[in-house]
C-alpha cells in the first residue's frame, strides 16, 4: 500500500478548508496495472472529466487499463489502517498493544507498523492505541488487498512509474494496490 506525499496532504487540507463556491467530489477509479496487479485510486476533484482523463492516461501509458467501478475492489477489504513509525516499539510489543486495543492484524516492516482494524472500530482502536503507543502517524480508511501479487522486475519499473504518475496528479489522494515488489527487485531498480 502506498502512502500519500506531503504536498497532496496539504492540497487536501486546502481543498477541505476552501469550501467556497467550488464543490469537490470524491471519486474512486479501479483498474489493472502491469503484471495484472489491481489498483484503486481515490481522488478529490472539482472537475471529474479532467481527473478521469488524467487517471486513464496514467494507466494506459504505463501498461495498465482502467476498469469499471467495482472491477477490482472485490479483491480488497475496506478496513481501518493506523500507522506508527518503527520507533514506536518493537514488533512484539506493538502487536500485543494492537490486539489488546481490538485490532484485527498487524504488519511490521523496517519502516513502520501497520495496524488493521474493522472499518467501524477504527476510531476506538486508534484511541486505545494512543494510550499505549502515543500518537499515530495516521489513522484512515484503507483498502487492504486479500491476496498480494508478486511483481517481477520487468513489470515493477512500469508499475512504479504508473503509481508515480497517479500520485503526481493534483486530484489523486491515495493509490492502493495488491502488488508485492521484493526488496531484491527494488534494489535492482535502485
Amino acid at each position: 500500500a502506498q502512502s500519500m506525499p506531503k504536498d497532496n496532504i496539504q492540497r487536501a487540507i486546502d481543498k477541505a478548508a476552501g469550501g467556497d463556491a467550488e464543490s469537490y467530489d470524491e471519486m474512486r477509479y479501479e483498474g489493472y496495472g502491469p503484471g495484472g496487479v489491481a489498483i484503486i485510486v481515490e481522488a478529490l476533484t472539482d472537475n471529474r472529466n479532467r481527473t478521469a482523463t488524467n487517471v486513464r492516461t496514467a494507466f494506459s501509458k504505463n501498461g495498465g487499463n482502467l476498469g469499471a467501478s467495482g472491477a477490482v475492489s472485490h479483491g480488497f477489504d475496506r478496513m481501518g489502517l493506523i500507522t506508527y513509525p518503527i520507533n514506536a516499539g518493537d514488533a512484539d510489543s506493538v502487536f500485543e498493544a494492537a490486539l489488546e486495543a481490538g485490532a484485527e492484524d498487524v504488519e511490521s516492516s523496517e519502516d513502520e507498523h501497520s495496524i488493521w482494524t474493522a472499518m467501524d472500530s477504527l476510531h476506538e482502536v486508534a484511541k486505545a492505541l494512543e494510550a499505549t503507543l502515543g500518537e499515530a502517524e495516521s489513522a484512515k480508511l484503507a483498502w487492504k488487498p486479500q491476496v498480494l501479487v508478486e511483481v517481477d522486475e520487468a513489470n515493477a519499473a512500469t508499475l512504479l512509474k504508473m503509481i508515480d504518475a497517479l500520485e503526481d496528479d493534483d486530484d489523486v489522494q491515495t493509490v492502493w494496490g495488491n502488488f508485492d515488489v521484493s526488496d531484491e527487485v527494488m534494489a535492482k531498480l535502485g
